[in-house]
């Protein structure tokens, strides 16, 4: 795996990009009955992070689009475990698992600070319905 994890402002482009990058890697793993539920699950994770923030962009409401960055942020902190974990079972890849964390803690960052300015969001509105 190149390190062309291109640092991309377009968060639906970097969370596919992210998707694409994931399935690779685990392509490139031998399945077992180890490493086969692992697999499954961080494809699982790993590719729904994009497809949850291109759900948020077009949610029908302020509520709907929190709950789909929430999940977001869900499905990019559980990336990071099997990412761990695949790095565990399989230490030869440590190199291509660790620019793949790398992004993910990156994403962990933006979604994170995406929940908290709606909460903060949130909790202004409704101080200001109280004055």
């Amino acid at each position: 795996m190149k390190s062309d994890l291109k640092k991309s402002y377009d968060l639906e482009d970097r969370t596919c990009q992210f998707g694409e990058k994931i399935i690779d890697l685990c392509k490139s793993i031998k399945q077992d009955l180890i490493s086969r539920p692992i697999i499954s699950q961080l494809v699982r994770s790993g590719t729904s992070v994009g497809a949850n923030y291109l759900e948020a962009n077009g949610a029908s409401s302020k509520k709907d689009f929190r709950h789909k960055i929430y999940i977001c942020k869900k499905e990019i902190q559980e990336t990071k475990h099997w990412l761990i974990m695949i790095e565990r079972y399989r230490p030869e890849l440590k190199n291509k698992v660790e620019l793949l964390r790398k992004e993910t803690q990156e994403l962990i960052l933006i979604f994170g600070k995406i929940a908290s300015t709606l909460q903060n969001d949130k909790l202004n509105i409704k101080n200001s319905n109280l004055n």
